[in-house]
């Protein structure tokens, strides 16, 4: 036989299963306290306790080291950080057309004129030279290396210093035989007395 139990009847049975309780119910209210997850925290408070940020934000910081660590598989938009903080991203590849009539500059046939740009932002604690930055381009289906060039309209080279915290958009132009065709690994170079630095590799695609 299945027993319907009513409204009334779990009242009273709960109302028993209260009083057997003693009415005592800090136990449960610390237990469910305890279990309760732990609420968002803002790990780039300045003023966190240590204890926190260990407990609630250094696995994160963690992984988002190992992330920025990888060196080769990296495609274009997606940012390297050496170990001093220097970040670098190639952001895009594109074929450029603006030539400066003026100082003779214009397309080279059979190749294929375009322009890499990438963004550099300094998180170290010290001014980073920009010269000490350099690409090499190589194409990534057939083989060819692109030689390097300078186009006058819209450059900004690797040169000068980046303050601490200061980001920058630069840009590299660069000339590959158009037989090698428009995919591309860029490596980015950094001149350093720290042998052990890796050279981050890009790959995309140049566009337009």
């Amino acid at each position: 036989m299945r027993i319907r139990t009513t409204a009334a009847t779990a009242a009273l049975l709960l109302a028993a299963l209260t009083a057997c309780g003693g009415g005592d119910d800090s136990g449960s209210e610390t237990k469910a306290s305890e279990a309760a997850p732990s609420q968002s925290v803002d790990c780039t408070d300045q003023t966190m306790d240590q204890a926190e940020w260990m407990k609630h934000c250094a696995d994160e910081a963690s992984q988002e080291e190992d992330a920025g660590a990888q060196s080769t598989g990296l495609k274009f938009g997606e940012t390297y950080t050496w170990p001093d903080g220097l970040k670098v991203t190639v952001t895009e590849a594109k074929v450029f057309t603006d030539f400066n009539e003026d100082l003779l500059e214009s397309p080279e046939p059979g190749s294929t004129d375009f322009r890499v740009t990438l963004k550099v932002d300094n998180g170290s604690k010290e001014p980073v030279a920009l010269d000490d930055l350099s690409l090499i381009v190589e194409g990534a289906t057939n083989g060819g290396e692109a030689a390097f060039t300078i186009f006058e309209n819209g450059s900004q080279p690797l040169e000068g210093r980046l303050a601490p915290g200061v980001s920058a958009s630069k840009n590299a132009d660069q000339v590959l035989e158009t037989k090698y065709g428009k995919k591309i690994v860029v490596t980015v170079q950094r001149n350093s007395d720290d042998f052990s630095l890796d050279f981050p590799e890009f790959s995309g695609e140049i566009t337009g």
